[in-house]
């Protein structure tokens, strides 16, 4: 597919997530923060990323770790204060890298005072701003809808009589996005933030902030069984992804279109058919609706293959595509793929046309670190024990060096640290050449310096069964990526235009010079090839 136009920063960019309670703590409390991130911004500009999307920062009480925010234009002591952040601001903008924080509009914390007030009483002015509704004629909740959580997602407020929604947490009501005043003071929310200089938002659950306007029930799901995640016995047509949230999106966009350069990137774990809707009918939606389709793909060339040639088939002309393979939410990369399986996702991630979302600590190749009962903090996990669903293991604090506390705080870490830090850890890997922290560097620096790879269109071309290549064109620069996904060695035929190419990186970095007419590609290894001059 041709390349559209590239003019903006989150075209040629790639984004990295912190989690700031695991990045680094700069006060000895166990807790990462604010100061901590601007400790490691030179780590970020080495490293070679554009642009740092940090969870979320602002006032809650943290019964879902900040996405319970109480009050939208503040930060949360934990993290530190608003000129801890206007110094982070500041700091990153002076190494040119962005920032890009965390809105989430579908709920609020219970103690908001937006909801304080609207659970007085029934006719309080505010009382419209959430979604409260009466109990069903028999009693009990209005309908059977599901929290993600766990459990109904209505709550009975025993002082009004009434039940209020909460897709998630009890302590998390939903706000109620058909209320114009609603809408307004979330863009003022929107605004402030954008005018303090941050450079773009990745708005949680997006799917989630528009429900049904008749409240029916959600139909059952006959695929669900037995150790699935509770809120998937039903599916959630009447709770998610509903018609009216095009119209949403587009306000969201025209208050980010006041400022320059601003980029809005949505969390919407959708079809692709239906992800394409949120680039909005003249791309005046999300520039980036958030991909996730490598994260829910069974690994393998012809499956990741088949993912690539509809998602780029499906994108809208001249939207701009995007791939995420970890966040805060899934296990991490080299647990459900192994380390070989790792370093060629990096690869992957890197070389596909579209901007890439890195996950902090992956660039290690950290794993899932195992939580014992007594120390989970999740609440997912605390409600739905036993299938899984706990995410704990993948925020557990990023690895500096090879101490005990991992160089990322001086007190207890508020997750552990987990085993295997000798030799997982930033100081460890960047003295070594075959690291994975090293192949990372290679590829943003190879990224960053091909504009073929940046920006340029991408083609697939034919391969064994095992592996997935595919070139990558701007102007007159054009690469070959070819990756064997097989655990055994295969053969394959390169392109005229590359045969006796360059090998310009390999996922094992130890292997240079030029190919024949056939790459010999290693179990689990990826390439990056240029044409012979």
């Amino acid at each position: 597919m041709a390349a559209a136009a590239t003019d903006a920063w989150w075209q040629s960019g790639v984004i990295y997530q912190i989690y700031p309670r695991s990045f680094q703590d700069s006060n000895g409390d166990g807790i990462g923060d604010l100061r901590g991130i601007t400790q490691r911004l030179d780590y970020l500009k080495w490293l070679g990323v554009d642009a740092i999307w940090i969870s979320p920062i602002f006032p809650s009480p943290m019964a879902d770790f900040g996405y319970d925010i109480s009050d939208y234009t503040g930060i949360d002591p934990i993290f530190g204060t608003l000129s801890d952040f206007d110094a982070l601001l500041e700091a990153a903008h002076a190494r040119d890298l962005k920032i890009i924080l965390d809105f989430v509009p579908n709920h609020t914390s219970d103690r908001h005072p937006w909801f304080q007030e609207s659970r007085k009483s029934r006719d309080n002015p505010m009382r419209d701003w959430y979604i409260w509704r009466d109990p069903a004629p028999g009693g009990g909740p209005p309908n059977n809808w599901l929290s993600e959580f766990g459990g109904g997602a209505w709550t009975l407020d025993e002082r009004t009589g009434q039940y209020y929604y909460h897709a998630f947490l009890e302590e998390q009501p939903d706000l109620n996005w058909r209320n114009p005043a609603v809408i307004a003071a979330m863009d003022d929310a929107l605004r402030f933030w954008f005018d303090r200089g941050v450079d773009g938002m990745r708005i949680d659950a997006l799917h989630h902030s528009i429900k049904d306007a008749q409240f029916r029930d959600n139909p059952p799901n006959p695929d669900w069984k037995p150790g699935m995640k509770p809120h998937l016995k039903v599916r959630r047509a009447h709770t998610v992804d509903q018609p009216e949230m095009r119209s949403l999106v587009m306000g969201w966009r025209k208050v980010a279109d006041e400022y320059e350069g601003r980029v809005l990137i949505g969390e919407i774990n959708l079809p692709i058919p239906r992800l394409m809707r949120y680039y909005g009918p003249q791309l005046d939606g999300l520039q980036l609706p958030f991909n996730f389709g490598l994260m829910n793909t069974r690994w393998g060339a012809a499956t990741i293959g088949d993912l690539i040639a509809r998602y780029e088939a499906a994108l809208p002309e001249g939207a701009w595509p995007n791939w995420v393979i970890g966040n805060h939410d899934i296990s991490r990369v080299a647990t459900r793929l192994g380390p070989e399986g790792a370093r060629l996702a990096a690869m992957l991630i890197l070389t596909l046309r579209g901007t890439p979302t890195l996950y902090y600590g992956d660039e290690l190749g950290m794993t899932d670190v195992p939580i014992a009962p007594d120390q989970v903090q999740d609440p997912f996990e605390k409600r739905v024990p036993g299938i899984g669903a706990g995410r704990d293991p993948e925020r557990t604090p990023m690895r500096w060096d090879a101490t005990p506390s991992a160089g990322f705080t001086t007190g207890t870490p508020w997750l552990p640290i987990g085993d295997g830090v000798a030799g997982c850890n930033v100081e460890t890997e960047r003295d070594d050449p075959t690291s994975m922290l090293s192949l990372h560097r290679a590829l943003l620096k190879l990224h960053r310096k091909r504009t073929a790879l940046a920006v340029g269109a991408y083609e697939r071309v034919p391969a064994t069964e095992d592996c997935l290549a595919f070139i990558r064109r701007h102007d007159r620069e054009r690469l070959l990526v070819a990756m064997n996904f097989s655990p055994a060695p295969v053969a394959l035929t390169l392109p005229a235009e590359f045969a006796n190419g360059r090998v310009l990186l390999s996922t094992t970095m130890d292997r240079g010079g030029n190919a024949s007419e056939t790459l010999a590609l290693h179990a689990r290894e990826g390439v990056v090839l240029a044409p012979a001059r």
